[in-house]
């Protein structure tokens, strides 16, 4: 059942089945209808009914009145042909008003001839009139009219039938004083011969198709005895299933709403019955004009007309399936909304915050106030007071927004790091006040929080130098004596390793306790500035020159671009040459042997950009903000030496004097950006 009632096939099957027994439905009434409304009379062909009879008549008759108008106002329905025989000849177009006749003028041959000009008014275009007179006379359906009597073999408007017909209004007294039942007044003074021609060849007209439905639904009377039962058997079955089916998606369980479906429901009704009437009303005027083209066209728009009631259907089952019919309308939105700002409201004044409350109360008595005294406008009293009141209002709310600004611009100062902030806390009211209270609370611990913060960092500077100075004497002492034992004969090969191990040591670990010491040093500020005019190109190559055997020993090849003319900028020689150490001692450490390194020193707007880039032997699975820090180290496997503290003094000793150091990491790239202030 679960695949029947998420089959894709299967729904598209019931959505394309559904309009065509719909549409049998509608057919099988209108069969039924049709025969109980002209199939009774007997007639076995559709010139035998009284639809025909009148359709017939109608259109001759309306012709007289054309061409009474001719005679008496100049009208030109009619064209005046040459005379024949003396008699002077108007010929109407056969297709004249050809909708407005249902096209029954395509079949239908007459000859009006005024009896007091003899002139003829004919949609025939014949040489001999008094023949085809008497060839009308023999046709297998004619009318005729003449010296007011009715000569015809169409039942429903000959002499006898016609006073029962309501299309005839209008009767004339022969000399017996007997009525005389005729169309109108206009067809008096007239001579009338018509026939019904059915050889001639017409195109599809409402005359056609009514002739067509006539006779198929006269020979098929059952068939919408059987037609009709079963297409309602389908059309209920496939309903059902569709409204069990709509929603359900196979491997989910809850119905999903597409984008039509998050529509407001009174929007989408509305357009549903906009796009409804106006398709529906162009179909059926289609079916009014009836020809090959405009019938195709009518089908087309039935099923449009189907597609639009079958989303909106489909959109309506769904929200009732998922539950959210009522919450899909625009009125259940704006009255929630509205439902729940009143709440909102009515749940503020529950809680016990007295400013709320006062809040409420002082707006309340705003607005009754303000409308009391609006209401005594035309007294002038009441509009000295109503000024008064606005004025008063005015300075109470601007007090209040002065004791806001000030509590703003502490907040700001706070955060902005200044930490002797203090609020007069008797000039504010209320919640004002109150938040005075905290702000300075806030500011003294903030200001407590830096000096406990300062002194911790001072402690742990001079834990540092002590430390280190500690440490100096006793490794002062091992240095020297390795110093001695490296000047003795010694022959042992693995004394000699073992002294070379702790020369090395001792070395590192004397270079370890110096970098901690200046790493302490630089990040307390505790360092003195000579800053002077120097000139970068040329402190580079003397450093390229000092490192020159070490990039050699692992073949680094230095590729630099500095501008051809002199760079000065501001800063410490020392400093700024233990910058630069720092980095080349890095690259020899850590690049990828025989590779390259990019040195590059650029102009760029009033400040010296320099980049050194290399490639990481290792992989760098860090960040630069991780590597930045005291002790971190790129190669976590500590197989080479270095302290860690190499990046980190670089930085705050660039930082110390104005310039801005950055570390960018890409894949193995490893590249570092200092931005200092050109002279």
């Amino acid at each position: 059942m679960e695949n029947l009632r998420t089959s894709k096939a299967l729904k598209f099957v019931s959505y394309i089945l559904l309009p065509v027994f719909v549409l049998l439905i509608g057919l099988s009434i209108f069969h039924l209808a049709f025969l109980d409304e002209y199939g009774n009379n007997g007639a076995t062909k559709f010139i035998d009914t009284e639809m025909f009879a009148n359709e017939y008549v109608y259109y001759i008759t309306d012709n007289i009145a054309n061409a009474n108008d001719q005679k008496n106002n100049g009208a030109t329905m009619f064209m005046q042909l040459e005379d024949v025989d003396g008699n002077e000849i108007y010929y109407l177009n056969r297709d004249y008003m050809y909708n407005y006749y249902n096209g029954i003028n395509e079949y239908i041959d007459f000859i009006i001839i005024d009896e007091e000009t003899n002139a003829i008014y004919t949609n025939m275009r014949i040489s001999d009139y008094n023949s085809e007179i008497e060839n009308m006379k023999n046709a297998t359906k004619y009318w005729n009219y003449n010296n007011g009597n009715i000569e015809t073999n169409i039942e429903y408007i000959n002499n006898d039938n016609i006073k029962y017909n309501s299309t005839f209004q209008y009767a004339v007294l022969d000399e017996d004083g007997e009525a005389s039942y005729v169309v109108s007044k206009e067809i008096i003074g007239y001579t009338i011969y018509s026939r019904y021609n059915p050889d001639r060849t017409g195109g599809l007209t409402n005359y056609k198709i009514v002739e067509g439905i006539y006779e198929f639904c006269l020979n098929n009377k059952s068939l919408p005895l059987y037609v009709l039962p079963i297409s309602v058997i389908f059309t209920f079955a496939i309903a059902i299933y569709l409204c069990w089916a709509i929603g359900h998606e196979k491997g989910k369980d809850e119905i999903k709403l597409g984008y039509i479906d998050k529509i407001p429901y009174e929007i989408l009704f509305l357009a549903w019955a906009v796009l409804l009437t106006i398709f529906a009303s162009v179909a059926i005027q289609c079916i009014s004009i009836a020809n090959y083209i405009t019938l195709i066209f009518a089908v087309l728009l039935y099923f449009i007309c189907y597609i639009i009631c079958a989303v909106t259907a489909v959109s309506t089952i769904k929200r009732l399936k998922a539950r959210k019919f009522i919450k899909s309308f625009l009125t259940y939105k704006v009255g929630k909304w509205c439902f729940d700002k009143l709440k909102k409201l009515f749940d503020t004044l529950d809680e016990k915050t007295t400013e709320n409350k006062r809040l409420f109360w002082y707006y309340l008595l705003f607005i009754i106030v303000s409308v009391m005294l609006a209401c005594l406008f035309y007294t002038g009293i009441a509009i000295i007071l109503l000024i008064g009141f606005w004025v008063w209002s005015y300075y109470k709310l601007k007090k209040y927004i002065i004791g806001q600004e000030k509590i703003k611009n502490a907040l700001k100062d706070i955060y902005e790091g200044k930490n002797d902030v203090k609020l007069n806390e008797e000039e504010l009211t209320g919640v004002l006040k109150e938040m005075s209270v905290y702000v300075n609370d806030i500011a003294s611990g903030f200001s407590n929080a830096i000096q406990e913060s300062l002194k911790s960092e001072r402690l742990k500077t001079e834990l540092i130098t002590n430390v280190s100075h500690d440490i100096k004497t006793p490794l002062t002492s091992i240095i020297n004596y390795v110093d001695l034992l490296k000047k003795e004969n010694i022959q042992d090969e693995k004394v000699k390793e073992y002294i070379k191990i702790l020369d090395q040591k001792s070395q590192r670990l004397k270079k370890l306790t110096e970098d901690l010491v200046e790493a302490s040093k630089v990040s307390s500020g505790n360092v003195k500035l000579n800053i002077e005019s120097i000139d970068i190109k040329e402190l580079f190559n003397q450093t390229i020159g000092e490192f020159k055997d070490r990039f050699e020993q692992k073949d680094l090849k230095i590729e630099v671009q500095m501008p051809s003319e002199d760079i000065k900028i501001k800063a410490d020689s020392r400093y700024l040459y233990r910058i630069i150490e720092n980095l080349f001692s890095n690259i020899t450490k850590y690049a990828l042997d025989s590779s390259r390194v990019y040195i590059d020193v650029v102009e760029n707007n009033k400040y010296i950009n320099i980049s050194i880039k290399n490639i990481s032997k290792d992989k760098l699975n860090i960040s630069a903000d991780e590597l930045m820090q005291r002790f971190v180290r790129g190669d976590k496997s500590r197989y080479t030496e270095g302290s860690g503290l190499g990046l980190s003094i670089a930085k705050s000793l660039t930082e110390l004097q104005g310039g801005k150091f950055d570390i960018i990491i890409d894949g193995d790239l490893f590249k570092v950006e200092i931005d200092w202030p050109e002279i």
